[in-house]
């Protein structure tokens, strides 16, 4: 199969018939366009690697000589792809990014701390921090002429007054799909330095950036603030392989290094051998793949910018396969497509809920599908929602 098909077209029934929870858990009649993976398939070579490992029958506890090849592949793309060269042995292998955060929450602060993000974010990180104990303190991001952006004015000082100790930065951030400038990076850096924060940056979405904007690893700003950053990433997003369960995290901070080094043996888990391989695979491998990803992820955001409806808070995603924007006049507008519509999207309100931003207008929809199926997607939505008038091509 060549890129172009691998792309052009979906099987509903092969989504529907497995294990994946975007179209498995909805009704027949009901199109999944929510949780963030995608419904095209995998990357020949990671393909090509697992099966190889399947017919050894290769199951045993895994060994490889010197380094994790996990961890030189993370190197070796955060040096080609991102022009940041981690430092040696400060990378640690998960199983996925919530599990990092959980980690860094429990090593880096203590409960009823505060903790910084931009808001609104992803739901499980929101849960995450309101489940450990610590309190949201969100940056608020601002909708404008020039799109999503925060306000710089007095952070540190309402960082500070909100007892903060830990910065979340997802960037490129879900679900606006902002990728930050680097001006806007530098402020960032600052109030850190300021307030002596750790960051946490959440870099999954850098693969999938589009080519007029830049992604820029925190971290790569200097080496001050690569002291205090700890980098987040995974291939799982970009590549399509949510379920093998791979990430990594490059530890900057020494006081973080240290209690992670004291933990017990094995106390954090291991990924399979099959998510190692599918790992590598993804970022040394399978580039070609991924340029004819982009290429329809693309062409459907356009589909999308021509598409929504006048009034509606919208910018074309700078990164990611997420469009998010609200429906002006209709409330509760998740539950109303899904029941009108037949569409299943993910609901505006969890990805500011136990903070004060409301969201709740929104949704956000996932637009990594074939153009025929994105087309019946809006489709849907115009259907059932007449009112909504369309925005004039920009």
């Amino acid at each position: 199969m060549n890129a172009d098909s691998a792309f052009s077209r979906i099987s509903p029934a092969r989504l529907r018939s497995g294990w994946g929870v975007k179209w498995g858990s909805v009704p027949a009649d009901t199109i999944g366009a929510w949780v963030a993976d995608m419904d095209f398939g995998i990357p020949g070579p990671v393909r090509a690697r697992i099966v190889e490992c399947t017919e050894r029958e290769d199951f045993g506890y895994p060994f490889w000589r010197g380094e994790d090849p996990v961890i030189t592949a993370f190197e070796q793309r955060m040096s080609s792809h991102h022009g940041w060269q981690p430092a040696p042995g400060r990378t640690r292998v998960f199983t996925d990014l919530i599990q990092v955060l959980q980690v860094v929450i429990e090593h880096a602060t203590k409960p009823g701390d505060g903790i910084a993000l931009h808001v609104p974010n992803y739901p499980p990180f929101l849960a995450s921090i309101e489940r450990s104990g610590r309190r949201m303190v969100p940056i608020p991001m601002l909708y404008g002429d020039g799109g999503w952006r925060f306000s710089p004015d007095n952070l540190a000082e309402r960082l500070r007054t909100a007892g903060c100790r830990l910065m979340l930065l997802v960037n490129p951030h879900n679900p606006t799909g902002r990728v930050f400038r680097r001006d806007e990076l530098l402020v960032l850096a600052e109030v850190a330095e300021q307030l002596d924060l750790i960051v946490l940056s959440d870099e999954i979405h850098a693969d999938l950036v589009y080519p007029e904007h830049k992604h820029i690893p925190f971290a790569a700003l200097g080496d001050g603030i690569a002291q205090r950053t700890i980098t987040a990433t995974s291939a799982t997003k970009a590549f399509n392989i949510a379920a093998l369960r791979c990430a990594v995290m490059h530890v900057g901070p020494d006081s973080v290094k240290s209690t992670l080094d004291a933990a017990p043996l094995d106390y954090f888990g291991t990924p399979s051998i099959l998510s190692r391989v599918a790992t590598v695979a993804a970022w040394n491998e399978s580039d070609g793949w991924l340029d004819g990803l982009m290429k329809t992820l693309e062409n459907n955001r356009t589909t999308i910018n021509d598409w929504i409806p006048a009034g509606s808070r919208y910018h074309a995603p700078e990164s990611t396969y997420l469009a998010w924007f609200d429906l002006p006049g209709i409330d509760l507008p998740a539950a109303r497509l899904l029941r009108e519509a037949k569409v299943m999207l993910s609901d505006g309100a969890e990805f500011s809920e136990g903070t004060t931003v409301d969201t709740s207008s929104f949704v956000r929809l996932n637009f990594a599908t074939s153009p025929d199926t994105l087309a019946e997607i809006l489709d849907r939505i115009s259907r059932a929602s007449p009112s909504l008038a369309r925005r004039p091509n920009r």
